[in-house]
């Protein structure tokens, strides 16, 4: 998997400094993006931007504070989510549901972005549920509520819904985003992040271009 996300953004990680190219404002099939047939289920009274991440992901790792500014000040007719993804690997599966059960306490806003820090700079293993129960209640996390949600019944069924749904959208590696259940863009139309957001955007306009004609 290491591979394969390298090669995903062998064109794109290499110009994170470039300045952005401009896009058509129609973005095209196959170009900017690919369709999504089945679509994945989506509100229909918001446009839905997905991204499929994984804490373990060094380029989720870096992509982290753009997308998060970006997604801070979105339209009111667009919502964000993102799917934690595994990919079938044990050690990402706990990552998936370090990410349910912070939102499970509520704590997810507040130590989103440190669970980041910890893998990937401070070098931390989550490789058990202990230990990622340890972290969280050294960051005030209250200790038996985290450790009961990532024990519950229903973590694994979200663990593997993610998974399904990263299937079913035909990811080839984090981060991916999808648009309104229908788009996913293509990373490699991308020069830089804010280039990937930038034709997010387009994609977003094109739905709501579509549903303003209906």
């Amino acid at each position: 998997m290491k591979k394969l996300v390298a090669l995903l953004f062998a064109a794109l990680i290499p110009a994170l400094l470039a300045p952005s190219l401009g896009h058509a404002a129609e973005p095209q099939a196959g170009k900017e993006y690919k369709a999504i047939n089945p679509p994945l289920a989506s509100p229909k009274d918001k446009i839905e931007v997905i991204e499929f991440f994984s804490y373990g992901c060094n380029h989720c790792n870096d992509f982290h504070p753009t997308i998060s500014k970006w997604a801070a000040s979105l339209p009111k007719d667009v919502s964000f989510r993102r799917i934690p993804v595994s990919f079938g690997r044990a050690e990402w599966a706990v990552l998936s549901r370090i990410y349910y059960a912070l939102e499970a306490t509520g704590d997810l806003a507040k130590l989103d972005a440190a669970v980041f820090i910890a893998i990937h700079e401070q070098r931390i293993a989550f490789k058990t549920d202990d230990a990622a129960v340890a972290w969280a209640a050294s960051k005030g996390v209250d200790r038996k509520k985290f450790a009961d949600a990532m024990s519950a019944f229903s973590m694994q069924s979200k663990v593997q819904r993610a998974d399904a749904d990263a299937g079913a959208a035909r990811i080839g590696g984090v981060p991916s985003i999808a648009v309104d259940g229908r788009f996913l863009v293509n990373n490699e139309a991308a020069t830089s992040y804010q280039d990937l957001l930038k034709i997010t955007d387009a994609i977003v306009d094109k739905v709501r271009k579509e549903r303003k004609g209906k």
